[in-house]
C-alpha cells in the first residue's frame, strides 16, 4: 500500500513557498523529490498520456459488441474521457496545491490502474444494460460506466507533475512547455501504437490489462521512491515484491481466461465473432462483426441463401446470365465484383452456381478474408481472387476489365463508410461496368428513409436506370429495414425478370414501380451525396434513435 508522508508535504509546501517569495538572486532550494532516481518529470507523463490514448482507442472497439459503431459511439467515447480528463485536471491541480508529492503521484497512478482494470468488467455491463432504453443514453451509460473514472483519475498526473518540477519561476514557461510536449507526444505515441499495432497483435482485453499493469508498476516505483528513511535492501524488497505480485496475478488472469477477448479474432477493423446455428433445419456458421449478423453460411451447401436481399441478388444474377446467354456472345461467362467479402456467402454461391465465373472481392479487412477460409467454408483452392484494401482506392485505378455485376456489401449495421455513397465513387463503379452491368448495393434504414431518398436519387446522378427493392415484405411498417438498389445504364426487361425462379420471383414482387419511386423520393429532401458533402451518419441518426417518420408530408424536388 502506497502512503502519503508527512514529511514529503512538509518540505513540498516550504520549498514551493520559498520559490515564489525568495529574491531573485538567492540559490533555488532542491526539493527532495528531485533527488530521486526516479524522478522524470517528462517521462512520468508521457506515460500518463499515452496510457490514456491507448484506452480512449480501444474504448470504441470495447463498447462496439454491445451498441455498435456510429458517430454516437466515437461521439460518446471522445466527450466521456475529455470531461474526465478535464475534471482530473482541475481535481489534481487543487491536490497538487496542497499535497504535490511522490507519494501522491503513487496514489494516483495505484487508482488509474484499479479503475482501468474494471474497463474489463464489459461484459457484464454491456450484456446487463436495459433494452428500454435508448440507444443513445445505452451508448453514452456504458461510455460513462467504464471509461469515465479511469480518465478522471490520470487527468490529475500532469498538474501534479507540473508543481512538484517547477521550481524556478523564471523557468516556468520552459517547464510547463517541455512537458506539455512530453504529454502530447505520449498520446500520439499511444494512438499510433494502438491504432497501427496493439489491437491486432493483442486484443482489447489484454492491452487494457497491459496498461493496468503499467500504471500499478509506476505507482509501486513512486511509493518505493517515496520511503526516503527506508533502507535500500528494504525497497528492493518491496520492489521486486509488487513486481511478482503483478505478474503473478497477471499468470492467473491468463489461466482463468480474463484476457480472453470475446471476439473469435480482433482486427484493426472489428470484432469478429463466429458461431454456430440452425436455419431451415440446417447448421450454418453466423457471422457477426461488432453486434451486427452480416451472414449466415453453410459449410455444405454454398447455394444456401438466408437474407431477402441476398435473394434478390441471386435473381439479379440470373437476369444477368441470361442476357448473356441471349445475347450470343462469345464470352457467355460472368465477371463479378464484390465490394465488402463479408462471409463470403455470395461468392461461394456464384462459384458453385455459376462455376465459370471470374469472381473478385475487394474486402478492406483481411482477418474477414482469413475467417472465411477458416471458419465458413471458403476453400483454399477457390477460384475467387480476394484484394484486401479499400474499395475507392481499388476502382481510383483505371478498369482493368469490365464486370457484368458489381455488388455492394460495405455498409455494417448503421456505420456506412460514406465515401463508398457518394457520386464521385458511383461514376467509377460505372467505368468498371459494361454497357448492360448491374450495380447492386443494399442498405439499412427506417421510417425516414433519409439515407435511402439520398442514396437513390445520388445513384440517380451517374446510372440512367435505379430500382428499389425492400428486402421484407412490411417494409412500410418495419422500424428498420433492408432494401437493395439496382443501378444500370439498360433499362431490365422485367418479362424476362418474371421468367426467372418458375415466374415466382421476389424481384418483381418487391421492386417498387416507377410511380413509387418517384413518390418515395418526394417523401422528403434527398441530398445528392459528394466526396464534400455526405452526412450519411446524421441520416442514419434517427434510425439509430428509433424515431419514426415524421406525420406531416413534406414537398419539394430532390437537392443538388
Amino acid at each position: 500500500m502506497i502512503l502519503l508522508h508527512s514529511n514529503d508535504i512538509h518540505e513540498n509546501m516550504e520549498s514551493q513557498s520559498s520559490y515564489a517569495a525568495g529574491p531573485v538572486d538567492e540559490p533555488v532550494v532542491l526539493a527532495p523529490w528531485t533527488r530521486s532516481w526516479l524522478w522524470h518529470p517528462a517521462l512520468i507523463v508521457f506515460i500518463s498520456s499515452a496510457c490514456m490514448m491507448v484506452l480512449e482507442l480501444v474504448a470504441g472497439r470495447i463498447i462496439a459488441p454491445y451498441v455498435g459503431v456510429s458517430l454516437y459511439t466515437w461521439t460518446s467515447v471522445i466527450g466521456v474521457i475529455l470531461a474526465g480528463m478535464s475534471l482530473g485536471n482541475y481535481m489534481g491541480g487543487r491536490l497538487a496545491d496542497r499535497w504535490a508529492s511522490l507519494g501522491l503521484l503513487g496514489i494516483i497512478f495505484l487508482l488509474g490502474g484499479l479503475f482501468s482494470l474494471g474497463i474489463m468488467a464489459a461484459d457484464v455491463l454491456g450484456l446487463r444494460m436495459p433494452n428500454s432504453w435508448p440507444i443513445v443514453l445505452r451508448i453514452l451509460g456504458l461510455t460513462v460506466a467504464l471509461f469515465f473514472l479511469p480518465s478522471s483519475i490520470l487527468g490529475g498526473v500532469s498538474p501534479i507533475v507540473v508543481k512538484l518540477a517547477v521550481r524556478d519561476l523564471a523557468k516556468t514557461g520552459r517547464t510547463v512547455g517541455k512537458i506539455s510536449a512530453a504529454g502530447a507526444v505520449g498520446s500520439i505515441v499511444g494512438t499510433f501504437a494502438t491504432g497501427f499495432w496493439l489491437i491486432s497483435a493483442f486484443g482489447t482485453h489484454v492491452i487494457v490489462w497491459g496498461v493496468a499493469a503499467v500504471l500499478l508498476l509506476v505507482a509501486l516505483l513512486f511509493g518505493v521512491a517515496g520511503r526516503r528513511n527506508a533502507a535500500p535492501l528494504g525497497k528492493g524488497a518491496a520492489l521486486l515484491l509488487g513486481t511478482l505480485i503483478i505478474a503473478g496475478a497477471s499468470m492467473v488472469a491468463v489461466r482463468q481466461g480474463w484476457l480472453q477477448s470475446p471476439c473469435t479474432l480482433e482486427t484493426n477493423y472489428f470484432c469478429i465473432k463466429v458461431r454456430s446455428d440452425t436455419r431451415d433445419g440446417e447448421p450454418v456458421r453466423v457471422l457477426i462483426l461488432d453486434r451486427l449478423v452480416h451472414s449466415y453460411s453453410s459449410l455444405t451447401n454454398p447455394a444456401k441463401l438466408v437474407y431477402g436481399y441476398e435473394q434478390v441478388y441471386a435473381e439479379a444474377t440470373e437476369y444477368a446470365h441470361q442476357v448473356l446467354a441471349q445475347e450470343g456472345r462469345e464470352d457467355r461467362d460472368l465477371r463479378a465484383l464484390f465490394i465488402g467479402g463479408g462471409g463470403y456467402t455470395f461468392p461461394r454461391y456464384m462459384e458453385a452456381k455459376y462455376p465459370d465465373s471470374a469472381l473478385d472481392v475487394v474486402e478492406i479487412d483481411p482477418g474477414v478474408t482469413q475467417v472465411a477460409h477458416d471458419l465458413l467454408g471458403l476453400r483454399p483452392d477457390s477460384g475467387i481472387v480476394t484484394y484486401n484494401e479499400d474499395a475507392r482506392l481499388f476502382m481510383e485505378d483505371a478498369p482493368s476489365k469490365a464486370y457484368n455485376l458489381i455488388m455492394g456489401d460495405a455498409f455494417n449495421d448503421y456505420s456506412v463508410p460514406y465515401h463508398l455513397t457518394t457520386r464521385e465513387f458511383n461514376d467509377r463503379v460505372r467505368s468498371w461496368l459494361t454497357g448492360d452491368g448491374l450495380y447492386m448495393v443494399n442498405l439499412i434504414d427506417g421510417p425516414r428513409r433519409d439515407f435511402l431518398r439520398s442514396y437513390a436519387h445520388t445513384l440517380g446522378q451517374s446510372f440512367s436506370h435505379v430500382y428499389i427493392v425492400p428486402a421484407v415484405r412490411s417494409w412500410r411498417e418495419s422500424p428498420r429495414v433492408t432494401f437493395v438498389l439496382i443501378a444500370t445504364e439498360t433499362a431490365l426487361d422485367m418479362a424476362a425478370f418474371k421468367g426467372i425462379g418458375g415466374g415466382q420471383n421476389f424481384f418483381t414482387d418487391q421492386v417498387l414501380s416507377p410511380a413509387e419511386a418517384t413518390a418515395l423520393l418526394a417523401e422528403g429532401r434527398a441530398v445528392t451525396l459528394t466526396d464534400h458533402y455526405a452526412p450519411v451518419d446524421q441520416m442514419l441518426a434517427p434510425v439509430f434513435r428509433d424515431e419514426e417518420a415524421p406525420q406531416s408530408e413534406p414537398s419539394g424536388k430532390p437537392a443538388q
